[in-house]
């Protein structure tokens, strides 16, 4: 089956009723745990963004706060599945500056959560790469606030 456009999908769907788009909405939510949790985020925390942002940060504790230390192997499959839920949640947002700022406070967690990066190619590569990707979004912002974020990005390099 061949799907169509977004062009396609937008003029359909504004030709429907509102009981109909209702029903086609929870049938979407139904089939996929991510259409739920984005129609969940767009309904109820999308006009709060910075309470929602706190509440990926609480997230993030969490994850840190479990994470097996002495195993370097099991510490690294930990920090994926944390910041592979971070970066679904940074998706939901669809904000360059909630990106900047969560990624930014993972390298924090994870600067100071005493795991031995240099121990671990892969989880120094991990903290590499997020650092690489605030700087890409960061670099699509305006001047001042480039400098604001660069500054607060001084002890993460």
């Amino acid at each position: 089956m061949k799907s169509a456009s977004i062009q396609e999908i937008k003029q359909e769907l504004r030709s429907l009723s509102p009981s109909r788009l209702t029903e086609l909405c929870l049938r979407l939510a139904k089939f996929k745990k991510d259409n739920k949790e984005l129609l969940t985020y767009l309904l109820f925390e999308s006009a709060d963004e910075a309470a929602y942002i706190d509440n990926v940060k609480k997230e993030m504790d969490e994850g840190f706060a479990e994470l097996p230390k002495p195993n370097l192997y099991l510490t690294k499959k930990s920090l994926r599945k944390v910041l592979r839920t971070t970066a679904k949640q940074i998706r939901y947002t669809a904000s360059p500056q909630a990106e900047a700022e969560l990624l930014t406070y993972f390298c924090r967690k994870l600067r100071n959560s005493g795991i031995p990066l240099k121990d671990s190619p892969v989880i120094h590569n991990l903290y590499r790469q997020q650092l690489k990707k605030i700087h890409a979004v960061i670099a699509t912002f305006h001047e001042d606030l480039q400098y604001d974020l660069l500054k607060a990005l001084k002890g993460l390099d």
